[in-house]
């Protein structure tokens, strides 16, 4: 006991802190279950293997996607499979040339060819103030896009990480699942209830 003074909490004090503590705990535990849970869905990934044949006529141009510093575009062409359905595959990256008025050639396999990656709920979507409509687009919707196309398109995103010769960069970035997010807002709720508990303590000490 400090010299000239005593511990005497407040009523009120202590179930205002009792309060915070258990609010920030609740919501700090809140926060490393959803981290856990993404971290358990980033291990479950479905990988998938389709054989199809490419539908470049459809082929879409996303802009501003960085690879390696370099400004280029994210290349998505429908793959047509045996269903007769058809699914969106994010080919790869290709580095934009030196005017924006014309997009850069790309190759695209002819045939029957079969493409390995993973499955994905959707493209990232972007604010854009513009309507996506054309080749060239900041992001592109699937049921906007089939009904747009008339094809019968899958509600998934392949993202190709097999090799083909077409000229494009595949070194996918890893998804951002918001773990770390999830962390830092957990540390934030338990760091409020432990500042709830000191400021009680030192509150609570008042001249005997």
């Amino acid at each position: 006991m400090l010299s000239g003074y005593s511990f005497r909490p407040r009523l009120w004090a202590v179930a205002l802190a009792a309060a915070a503590c258990a609010a920030g705990i609740a919501l700090g535990n809140w926060q490393s279950r959803r981290a856990d849970e993404k971290r358990a869905l980033g291990e479950h990934v479905e990988r998938v293997a389709l054989q199809g044949e490419f539908l470049p006529r459809y082929t879409v141009y996303l802009d501003n996607k960085l690879n390696h510093g370099r400004v280029g575009y994210e290349v998505i062409t429908p793959l047509r499979l045996s269903s007769g359905s058809s699914v969106l595959v994010n080919r790869g990256w290709v580095a934009a040339g030196t005017t924006r008025d014309a997009l850069p050639e790309v190759r695209t396999p002819a045939g029957q060819v079969r493409v390995e990656g993973i499955a994905l709920d959707a493209l990232p979507r972007v604010l854009s103030l513009q309507k996506d409509t054309g080749k060239l687009r900041q992001t592109l919707d699937i049921e906007r896009f089939a009904f747009e196309t008339g094809l019968r398109l899958e509600p998934r995103v392949i993202e190709q990480h097999s090799d083909l010769p077409d000229g494009l960069a595949r070194d996918w970035q890893p998804h951002d699942l918001g773990i770390e997010k999830h962390q830092g807002y957990a540390l934030q709720w338990y760091s409020l209830a432990a500042l709830a508990l000191v400021l009680l303590v030192v509150l609570s000490f008042r001249r005997a």
